[in-house]
């Protein structure tokens, strides 16, 4: 297959450029990223209307990946809990090489085919799971492995990957391909396509979580009050909500009830 993230960069002798120079160029290529995700669209839709579907029947969401794409996928899940409320293990990242990867690349990790399945199967992944592959370059064998098997196993399979034509997406009931083209250095594809897969992994998982009911208006009622910040958002989001005026009494609320979905709600009562 051709490789577009693995084509040279449109620009060429980069140690000669300026600082400037070389902020510039690369914020010229970021602004492409935007408009290769708007092409992708569908295939967002479609993969995310499966997802939504499987998590309202109590299903879950894997993302497994590799490198960049691994580490990615773990952020975007390791979010989901403390912003919209959801239970812990409802969307999950898995990373080649294990959490020793996140920070510290493991040799060779990603070339294993059978270890992603083997990961899945620690979780007990089952049919009413949805597991979303990520790999810029659509060729990661960790990835190939499990999505295969899960095929196998009657499991929805979806991926992101910055190619076409990949075998990643050939293995992908769902694939998504956002094709950013050549990275500004040549094949470092934790820029355009990490940003590329960033912006759609958030697309993703905020609609999913929308349309579970964990936004209401433009607010997150469910969010975890894991620090002072988010307990001041929270009281401030009871106050426009209700009209309450009293920041202290809404706060106090606020902490008892332990979301502003159900402070919001104590006031209606």
């Amino acid at each position: 297959m051709n490789k577009t993230t693995e084509a040279d960069s449109y620009y060429n002798n980069l140690e000669s450029m300026s600082i400037h120079e070389l902020l510039e160029n690369m914020n010229k290529e970021d602004k492409t990223v935007p408009l290769a995700v708007e092409k992708a669209i569908p295939q967002i839709e479609k993969l995310v209307e499966v997802v939504v579907t499987k998590m309202q029947q109590g299903g879950r969401l894997f993302y497994m990946g590799a490198g960049t794409s691994g580490r990615l996928g773990i952020l975007d899940a390791s979010e989901c809990p403390p912003t919209y409320g959801i239970e812990q293990g409802r969307v999950v990242g898995l990373i080649a090489g294990g959490d020793t990867a996140i920070r510290k690349a493991v040799e060779f990790a990603e070339d294993d085919i059978a270890q992603g399945w083997a990961d899945l199967q620690e979780y007990k992944i089952n049919t009413n799971d949805v597991v979303v592959g990520i790999a810029a370059s659509g060729t990661t064998p960790y990835v190939i492995g499990a999505l295969e098997t899960c095929n196998k196993e009657g499991i929805e399979t979806g991926c992101i990957v910055c190619n076409h034509g990949s075998p990643v997406a050939a293995v992908s009931k769902f694939p998504i391909e956002v094709v950013v083209g050549p990275e500004f250095v040549t094949g470092s594809t934790r820029m355009k396509s990490g940003t590329a897969q960033k912006l759609v992994l958030n697309m993703i998982s905020t609609s999913v979580m929308i349309k579970l009911g964990r936004v209401k208006g433009n607010k997150m009622v469910d969010m975890a009050l894991s620090n002072n910040k988010l307990v001041d958002r929270g009281t401030r989001m009871i106050m426009k909500n209700t009209g309450l005026e009293d920041y202290e009494y809404a706060k106090e609320l606020l902490l008892k009830y332990g979301s502003v979905r159900k402070a919001t709600e104590s006031l209606s009562k």
